[in-house]
């Protein structure tokens, strides 16, 4: 008598692909939020399989900021081209040309913020009625509120009060005129899952998640990369160190860590051995005590 269990990734696995497939049967317009970075790559990838052998039947989208690394933007590129898949490009700048939001000044001036309103602009121009995510609840701790079904009214508002019970894995997603979803299928995920996911499943990822030599400056307790958008303090100095990125974002508020880990091996025993979070390193979410929650609530991812 042969008995059947699945390891924990496939468990993790099978339970994104069952929530993709979900949103694929439940919404008519559902896109895949695409940052370049390793979760949207994971969901993307579980895409790919719970559709195989046809392609991914719903497009990418992409919030430029205008100030993202050269490197996720070329592999946001190659990946789309192997995927043959649509790709969905809301830009900041425009949106800032516009007038829909203003640039933001000072010394910690970012566009990390400005996401907001082109993602829901994306998202209204497009129709798209549910926006997946690679969000995990162990994060941080407004993202630890989520619900794989994570309901929007018809501003693109999130409310933690307002969220459909999911007993039994039986999802919600009737909604109103004008309101949306987004949809986190890597919820229960941890990043360690995410690394161990990745070695095995043997998915590229962007070089900048392995250890490399760069020019940075070190500012509020993180070594963050020299570049066009950065003004240098009059306390800064210009170091070459061999720095790794453990989550990517805005070049302005993506920080990074001194690490020699430059193969998928030494990543998963490096996250193995770290007591901060993965989050520790973006500037953004330094703002204050609430600032993810604050942003969720006004339409962030």
């Amino acid at each position: 008598m042969s008995s059947y269990s699945l390891s924990h990734l496939k468990e993790l696995e099978a339970e994104a692909i069952y929530v993709i497939r979900e949103v694929f049967a439940q919404f008519e317009r559902p896109a895949i939020l695409f940052s370049g970075g390793k979760d949207s790559i994971v969901v993307t990838h579980l895409a790919c399989k719970a559709f195989f052998p046809a392609k991914i039947p719903m497009p990418l989208i992409h919030i430029d900021t205008g100030h993202n690394f050269p490197e996720t933007i070329a592999f946001r590129d190659q990946l789309v081209n192997e995927l043959g898949v649509q790709l969905i490009v809301g830009s900041v700048q425009e949106s800032i040309n516009k007038g829909r939001s203003r640039e933001e000044t000072g010394r910690n001036a970012s566009r990390n913020a400005l996401q907001t309103v082109t993602l829901l602009d994306t998202i209204e121009e497009h129709r798209i009625d549910a926006a997946l995510g690679g969000a995990r609840r162990d994060e941080e701790k407004a993202r630890a509120k989520e619900r794989f079904f994570s309901h929007r009214d018809d501003f693109g508002q999130w409310d933690p009060k307002n969220q459909r019970p999911e007993l039994w894995n039986l999802f919600n997603g009737r909604k109103n005129q004008g309101e949306h979803f987004r949809v986190f299928p890597i919820s229960n995920w941890t990043e360690m899952d995410i690394w161990q996911y990745i070695l095995t499943e043997d998915i590229a990822i962007p070089s900048l998640y392995f250890a490399h030599h760069r020019d940075v400056i070190y500012r509020d307790d993180t070594w963050l990369p020299v570049s066009e958008y950065i003004s240098l303090r009059d306390e800064e100095r210009v170091e070459r160190k061999l720095i790794r990125f453990r989550t990517l974002g805005d070049i302005t508020i993506t920080g990074g860590i001194e690490s020699d880990a430059d193969t998928l091996d030494k990543i998963v025993l490096e996250v193995a051995a770290s007591r901060q979070t993965e989050r520790g390193n973006r500037s953004d979410d330094k703002r204050s005590e609430t600032s993810m929650e604050d942003r969720k609530k006004q339409g962030y991812f």
